[in-house]
């Protein structure tokens, strides 16, 4: 059973996008629960909510305070939470870039148009003044830019007529409500999701020189070199070969090398079966808890055992610079 992922939650004002993560964690299969409700302002509505739900309360007004020191004091309390991730819910702050790059890829937020239109405020009316046939709203994961990371999910409203700003801003907070729980949910879920592991793989696997994917008996295998001649130095496994698990495998140095990985962290590492007795070791990627960049120096050491002398040559001499 994967652990269930604890999420802290910042507000500014009523926190109706709050409520919704809150009562989708009720929910008995919810991979995520709120275990921290925050906010620069003490008289948030939503702090009162969350009170009586059970859920942790903190506040610190920002006036007085430069925007790090502020963050700082929520940075803290939020790890104190126990929390992996923040979702933000009508938090009206610009963040700090130290405080968006300690939860890089952890800290979620919800915006009131199809991103990347409208950025910013009044989203509603400027939906309306362009004439859209649509607004809608996305959840995107937070950069130092403002409202420019990454979009996860986005849901369309139709514009109806008649629709003014108010009107059109209820219709949309309604599809916020649900994108914004079932959005967090596949997120924090993400590192057990074996298409999302085999883009985690394939992207660093074609990141490094002169390689290509090639399938190999039913999974994903890339090589260096040319179509003709190339070698394989990894393959992705998603139950193949009559392993159970996601996992990929990469070349080591030898059966000795094999064995003192085996050694060192058997749940970590196990023999894969078809290749084993090649000196191949198989790295578990479905626990929830990969360290990609360990991942990405397996591949980069595997590819570095098959790759032409010209590659590696050029590689070394790129490192010295």
């Amino acid at each position: 059973m994967p652990e269930i992922a604890k999420v802290a939650v910042l507000i500014s004002g009523r926190g109706s996008n709050m409520a919704a993560l809150l009562y989708a964690a009720k929910a008995e299969n919810c991979p995520f629960e709120v275990v921290l409700v925050a906010s620069n302002d003490p008289q948030a509505p939503g702090l009162k909510l969350a009170e009586a739900e059970g859920i942790d309360t903190f506040a610190h007004p920002n006036k007085g305070l430069s925007r790090n020191e502020h963050d700082q004091i929520m940075h803290e309390v939020i790890v104190a939470a126990g929390a992996d991730y923040v979702a933000l819910a009508g938090y009206m702050r610009i963040l700090s870039n130290e405080f968006v790059r300690q939860w890089q890829d952890h800290m979620l937020n919800i915006h009131p148009s199809l991103l990347p239109k409208y950025k910013g405020l009044d989203t509603y009316q400027r939906a309306l003044d362009a004439g859209d046939s649509h607004a809608g709203c996305s959840v995107h994961l937070v950069t130092p830019e403002l409202d420019d990371g990454p979009v996860l999910a986005q849901t369309e409203v139709a514009i109806l007529p008649g629709d003014t700003a108010d009107i059109l801003a209820d219709r949309v907070l309604i599809a916020e409500h649900q994108l914004y729980a079932a959005t967090l949910a596949k997120y924090v879920t993400r590192e057990a999701d074996p298409d999302w592991i085999l883009e985690q793989v394939r992207t660093r696997a074609l990141a490094l020189e002169e390689t290509h994917e090639r399938p190999s008996f039913g999974t994903p295998g890339w090589r260096v070199g040319s179509e003709k001649t190339g070698k394989y130095f990894a393959y992705f496994s998603r139950r193949h070969f009559g392993e159970t698990g996601t996992s990929v495998f990469v070349k080591t140095s030898g059966l000795d090398e094999q064995s003192a990985l085996l050694d060192a962290d058997p749940d970590l590492y196990f023999t894969p079966k078809f290749y084993g007795k090649s000196g191949w070791i198989a790295i578990r990627l479905d626990t929830g808890h990969t360290d990609w960049d360990h991942v990405g120096d397996w591949l980069e050491k595997s590819w570095r055992m098959v790759a032409p002398k010209r590659l590696t040559k050029m590689m070394d001499i790129a490192a010295e610079f």
